[in-house]
């Protein structure tokens, strides 16, 4: 590597490899991301590195949905102005938020941090199947929306929830063909979500 020796580089080249590690960065892109902070912004790459370290050690898991909070429970799961008998099974917290803001929904969420994948390791497990169970059949649940991603993976996911919940006496649907086939939540237009809810169809 150009202007640093091997002894020299072994800092450099871990903070390369941290920035390859972000989803859409190559080796490339991790060395212009590190050249950058190094030679033009240094106190950023120190603000950088302590809100990580803080975020890290901060931000746990939901008790009831599962998204990111630094509570025991979130804020949309402690609003009591919520419907708790609406629950949308949603991939990651950006699906909840894009979901949120289409302002068309009124209930509340799991968050599956994932979605079935076995190639990718991702079974039921890493779903966190189990807790979504004992949320989807507390007694207060009428209706699982399912409004995991159409891909292939999230149909699947979608597939298999459904069977499972509606097994359990549960009412579930899933998003309507509103959402693009192959797209993710997070680029869809807030308008087309809120038409999809709306238009949800029951499975089974």
């Amino acid at each position: 590597m150009a202007g640093l020796t091997t002894k020299e580089s072994n800092s450099f080249e871990a903070l390369a490899a941290a920035f390859k590690r972000l989803p859409g960065v190559g080796p490339k892109s991790a060395q212009r991301y590190a050249y950058h902070l190094l030679q033009h912004d240094r106190e950023g790459a120190g603000l950088l590195a302590h809100a990580l370290s803080v975020a890290v050690s901060k931000v746990g898991h939901c008790e009831r949905c599962n998204t990111f909070t630094e509570q025991v429970r979130c804020d949309t799961c402690s609003d009591d102005t919520r419907d708790p008998q609406l629950l949308c099974v949603v991939e990651t917290p950006t699906d909840q938020v894009t979901v949120e803001q289409t302002l068309a929904y009124p209930g509340l969420y799991f968050v599956l941090m994932g979605r079935l994948s076995p190639l990718d390791g991702m079974g039921p497990k890493e779903i966190h199947f189990e807790r979504l169970l004992e949320r989807a059949t507390d007694g207060v649940t009428r209706e699982v929306i399912l409004a995991t991603n159409f891909t292939r993976e999230g149909e699947a996911t979608a597939h298999y929830l459904g069977e499972m919940l509606r097994a359990r006496g549960l009412k579930v649907s899933r998003l309507a063909r509103g959402v693009p086939v192959g797209s993710e939540l997070e680029y869809v237009d807030p308008g087309t979500i809120a038409q999809a809810l709306r238009d949800r169809r029951r499975l089974g």
